[in-house]
């Protein structure tokens, strides 16, 4: 096996062996991107001095024998992540020449546990997307067929995880972005609970549903990852001071006697392709072999959840993004004065897709209409939570597919937008709801592209989540 190709698990127990060094591993993973990137496009910006530097003081500190949990070891983190002294363009020209002075919260928690940043990934602007067609610095690619796409809006950080450029990638996820991708490449993606893991440093979407969470190459690592990312933060007034749970001792618990619902809605939904169903059923046949009782259950007020997306969406979007307007940094357009300096900037700044969002946003904001579009959709987004919490009472956790489809062409649905919105239909209800939920690999079709199997688990109950997605991947 290449060094690139490791887990987070078997390169930490390589460094401490000194079977190989943190230069060694470093190097493998920017060979790998010198090698795949410009066929991928993963990346919008790899620091190859910085992660060199970062992995020799990382060889210095193993030789010393002072190594913390990601001493040495190589990752990525998604554009609309603020790192401190590496750009951060969030997808969007408007941003191009962004370079914060700080790390978000979690980011600067993986930094200080020894971890050596290669690079950000590519994405959707902002996260407005579900294919990673509407960055601005062009398309991700499917590793698998790169005539396909990687899924969006984390499509970049999945891809490169997929491809192993990186041991694991750090990305956001606020109605699918990191589960959908990690379904059409292959990978295992977690969204945790609202409030689970600091926002502080992520480029605002929507503010009641953003979620930053790991991406990696098995559960174990996804364990691991969210004990150092997830905790209260004093900058971040969402976040909760429960206590974090040992996620990787919480893995040796098994499977048996937990019961996993089937909603009926996800499996009955028009469009769902055959060969999904069928991969998703096989995963449930593993639990109940395992020993889990399997209850068909039903959400009714699923059907309204992509629907309340995109009202609560563009509404939060077009709020958290007026700041960016050419002035304080960023992008800034020729103009004669300050009217046009925030118009041009933004048209020339923002893609179709950021605009298009901007637009219905503030439409369903203004005077006459908040109380038809962005009032009604908190109140039936409260009904969707409540069929959760009623729905948790009964079963320990719920299976179902992660996308309806698999990795279409890139291009096929770019000019169709209702029909990428749909992309999301199968992730939004757990966004909304504020609940944990991972996609965890489910199989092959027949053309050979990745399928994943969906967990969704009641709201800080990442334990449950990561204990079943740990047996499916035994199998």
């Amino acid at each position: 096996m290449n060094l690139n190709e490791l887990t987070i698990r078997e390169a930490k127990d390589g460094l401490n062996k000194k079977d190989f060094t943190s230069v060694e591993l470093t190097a493998a993973c920017l060979d790998r991107i010198k090698k795949r990137d410009g066929e991928i496009n993963a990346f919008i910006t790899v620091c190859e001095d910085l992660a060199m530097k970062e992995a020799v003081r990382a060889d210095e500190t193993i030789e010393r024998g002072e190594a913390w949990p990601l001493t040495g070891i190589p990752f990525a983190v998604k554009d609309a992540i603020c790192t401190a002294g590496v750009r951060s363009t969030g997808a969007s020209k408007i941003l191009d020449n962004y370079v914060p002075p700080f790390d978000a919260t979690v980011i600067k928690k993986i930094r200080e546990q020894g971890a050596v940043l290669l690079g950000k990934n590519n994405c959707d602007a902002f996260g407005h997307g579900a294919s990673n067609e509407n960055s601005m610095y062009g398309p991700v690619r499917n590793p698998r067929n790169t005539k396909k796409v990687a899924g969006g809006s984390s499509g970049g950080s999945a891809a490169a995880v997929a491809d192993n450029m990186c041991i694991f990638a750090v990305a956001e996820d606020t109605g699918g972005s990191i589960r959908q991708p990690a379904s059409f490449c292959g990978v295992v993606g977690m969204r945790p609970s609202y409030g689970r893991n600091s926002r502080f440093g992520i480029m605002s979407m929507a503010s009641s549903l953003d979620t930053v969470g790991p991406i990696a190459k098995s559960v174990d690592d996804v364990a691991f990852l969210m004990e150092i990312m997830a905790g209260n933060d004093k900058m971040d007034a969402t976040t909760v001071s429960d206590a974090v749970p040992n996620y990787v001792e919480e893995l040796k618990k098994g499977v048996k006697g937990l019961k996993i619902g089937v909603p009926k809605e996800y499996f009955e939904l028009e469009g769902l392709n055959e060969e999904i169903k069928e991969l998703t059923y096989k995963k449930i046949d593993i639990l109940e072999k395992a020993g889990c009782k399997i209850k068909q259950v039903s959400l009714p007020y699923t059907k309204y959840a992509i629907a309340v997306y995109y009202i609560i969406v563009p509404s939060e979007d077009s709020s958290n993004l007026a700041r960016l307007d050419g002035i304080r940094y960023g992008l800034r357009a020729d103009a004669n004065n300050l009217f046009d300096i925030y118009a041009n900037s933004r048209a020339d700044g923002f893609p179709e897709e950021v605009k298009r969002r901007i637009l219905i946003g503030t439409y369903a904001l203004s005077s006459g209409y908040y109380d038809a579009y962005y009032k009604k959709a908190q109140k039936v987004r409260t009904l969707i939570k409540n069929d959760f919490d009623e729905i948790f009472k009964k079963v320990d956790a719920l299976i179902t597919p992660t996308s309806p489809f698999s990795p279409f062409d890139l291009g096929e649905k770019i000019d169709n937008p209702l029909a990428l919105y749909l992309a999301d239909i199968m992730v939004s209800p757990a966004a909304v709801a504020g609940v944990p939920a991972m996609s965890v690999p489910a199989g092959e079709n027949y053309s050979g592209l990745p399928i994943g199997a969906q967990i969704i688990g009641p709201r800080f109950r990442e334990d449950l989540v990561l204990r079943i997605g740990k047996e499916l991947e035994k199998n």
